[in-house]
């Protein structure tokens, strides 16, 4: 017996995510976004955590927001605990891009300060996203124990984590100018250098920072 034309669409949609050839996996989610169902939701979750190619995975969370938060979001929540430190960044990143506050509980210092940089820097941006209104310090706090760390990229998104927070952060910058390591002294100038004048540009920002640093300066003003 022939099967429904919407079942066997289905069936070619979810092969199509495991395809070979990035170039069908990539319509085989477009396909899924396009028209939503929950039989997909799983399978988009499980691809996410093994996708080698950066634009397919963002196409697999674009099939996920188009599907209704209350499925997907508890799943999402699921994979944050995955030892698969893609599943975790994935998961993060597309709880960002939801934006549900639900979410916020499941943001926990283990995540921000994940020993993967990629799990670390998504958590940061899904932290800045839904931090509920007032808790914005206590989040800079905690964001400000990974300054110093890492590569430049790691070391702008975080700033740029930290810059989203707005003037709350100011505190907790100016705690960080005074740190032993001189790394994280640089990383807090800088971050407080953009805040002020974001058309400065991270590489400035940072080389200014290491020469306040060296000469002992205390980077502030009036």
């Amino acid at each position: 017996m022939a099967l429904p034309k919407q079942d066997t669409e289905t069936m070619r949609a979810l092969q199509g995510l495991e395809d070979s050839r990035s170039s069908v996996r990539l319509r085989a989610a477009l396909a899924v976004g396009t028209t939503p169902d929950p039989g997909f939701i799983g399978k988009l979750i499980e691809r996410c955590a093994i996708e080698p190619e950066f634009y397919v995975r963002e196409m697999l969370t674009w099939a996920l927001t188009r599907h209704s938060a209350s499925m997907t979001v508890p799943e999402l929540l699921d994979e944050l605990r995955s030892e698969r430190a893609q599943a975790r960044s994935q998961a993060l990143h597309t709880l960002s891009k939801i934006g549900e506050r639900q979410a916020w509980p499941a943001i926990t210092r283990a995540l921000l300060s994940d020993a993967d940089d990629e799990v670390a820097r998504s958590a940061w941006r899904a932290a800045v996203v839904l931090v509920p209104e007032g808790e914005e310090p206590e989040l800079a706090a905690v964001l400000s124990t990974q300054l110093g760390r890492g590569e430049r990229e790691t070391q702008l998104s975080l700033s740029r984590a930290l810059i989203a927070l707005g003037e709350v952060i100011l505190p907790t910058l100016r705690a960080a100018m005074t740190d032993l390591d001189p790394r994280v002294r640089a990383h807090a100038f800088a971050t407080e250098r953009l805040l002020r004048d974001p058309d400065a540009g991270f590489e400035f920002a940072i080389e200014e920072a290491k020469r306040t640093v060296a000469l002992g300066g205390a980077g502030q003003e009036g």
